[in-house]
């Protein structure tokens, strides 16, 4: 009998050892879900930080390819004064995204013609058209010698993929970079000379691909929400905006940041792995500010901080404030494009015999 128990026994410790064997190999065979917290985890980074970086990190982001492709011109537009324009397409995380090209007409330099990326600020998608917004902005810097390339984003018009906003997903980020490396690739463009222009969410995003890539220039940003993350958060209040039915893909980041990583005071590592201005001393090149004291969608005091922020990294700024304007610069609008296009030519264009 003994012999008998010690037999089943031994079986028994068999089927289970194989039982765990199986198990194991199963778990192996099921990748672990991305930033997938457990309870040890939780109690020691609020997050598991230390264990992977999350998609809006700059160190993520640095690890990322951005090939771009090449530029494809998918309708031809009136030419402006001294510019041809086109509605063009580049790909961009296999996605179809359409952009405003605008092309010099006089004599090409030799190594091409100098650059601007510009990134237009928030605009309804589903209300988005290549053709319409920023059209003075775009015709100021197109009459002064330049390529300028206005990617539409992603879900914006006729672009493919969905919109995912400016804040909570770094897609918009993406589709600029894939511009940028789109732009290098193109025949008539210096990819040497290549600046970058920003409008209030398009200026987080120029501040984001300056502290990504090296192949930008200077950066222009006019009224920008360049705030680092926990200011996003505390710090940002529209004044005059009807906050009734904001879209929730527009909102929801903020809450869902917070529920997996806790709020910047609990767990700053996080937050500022996710803010361009924890990586100023790496930016790309020479920045020009332009902020409203006044404007009612974005703080002044976002541009203010960022321009402290260069000044003690050490980092060519200049800063401009503007009384009683508003988001847009409407009544300041000359002065800043003025402003905005000496800067470049400073830094981008240079000799246009390159």
């Amino acid at each position: 009998m003994k012999f008998i128990s010690l037999k089943r026994t031994m079986i028994v410790f068999a089927v289970l050892g194989i039982v765990g064997i199986l198990v194991g190999f199963g778990r192996n065979l099921v990748p672990n879900p991305p930033f997938q917290k457990d309870s040890a985890m939780e109690d020691s980074n609020l997050g598991g930080f230390e264990e992977n970086l999350h998609p809006l990190s700059i160190e993520y982001m640095r690890q990322q390819t951005y090939p771009g492709s090449e530029i494809t011109v998918e309708q031809t537009l009136p030419s402006g004064s001294n510019y041809n324009q086109y509605i063009a397409s580049y790909k961009s995380d296999g996605l179809k995204i359409y952009a405003l090209l605008t092309v010099p007409q006089s004599e090409k330099p030799k190594n091409g013609w100098p650059v601007i990326i510009f990134n237009h600020g928030f605009i309804p998608p589903e209300q988005y058209r290549t053709t319409e917004r920023y059209v003075a902005y775009v015709d100021a810097f197109a009459r002064n010698g330049y390529i300028v390339f206005k990617s539409d984003y992603r879900g914006h018009g006729n672009s493919e993929g969905k919109a995912e906003g400016g804040y909570g997903s770094n897609a918009y980020t993406i589709d600029v970079l894939n511009a940028l490396n789109s732009m290098k690739k193109y025949k008539d463009a210096d990819p040497n000379r290549i600046g970058m222009w920003g409008h209030s969410m398009g200026g987080g995003i120029t501040l984001r691909s300056m502290v990504v890539s090296g192949d930008i220039k200077a950066g222009v940003i006019w009224a920008g929400v360049v705030g680092s993350y926990p200011d996003l958060l505390n710090n940002w209040r529209r004044r005059n905006i009807p906050q009734s039915a904001p879209p929730h893909w527009a909102t929801s980041w903020r809450q869902r940041l917070i529920d997996q990583y806790g709020e910047p005071s609990k767990n700053p590592e996080f937050w500022n792995s996710i803010s361009a201005n924890s990586y100023v001393k790496d930016i790309s090149g020479p920045i020009q500010l332009h902020h409203a004291k006044d404007d009612s969608h974005v703080p002044f005091s976002f541009s203010e901080k960022l321009n402290s922020q260069l000044q003690e990294a050490g980092k060519p700024v200049e800063f401009y404030s503007y009384e009683g304007d508003d988001h847009n610069l409407t009544n300041s609008f000359d002065t800043a494009m003025e402003r905005s296009i000496a800067f470049f030519n400073k830094y981008v264009k240079g000799g246009d015999n390159q």
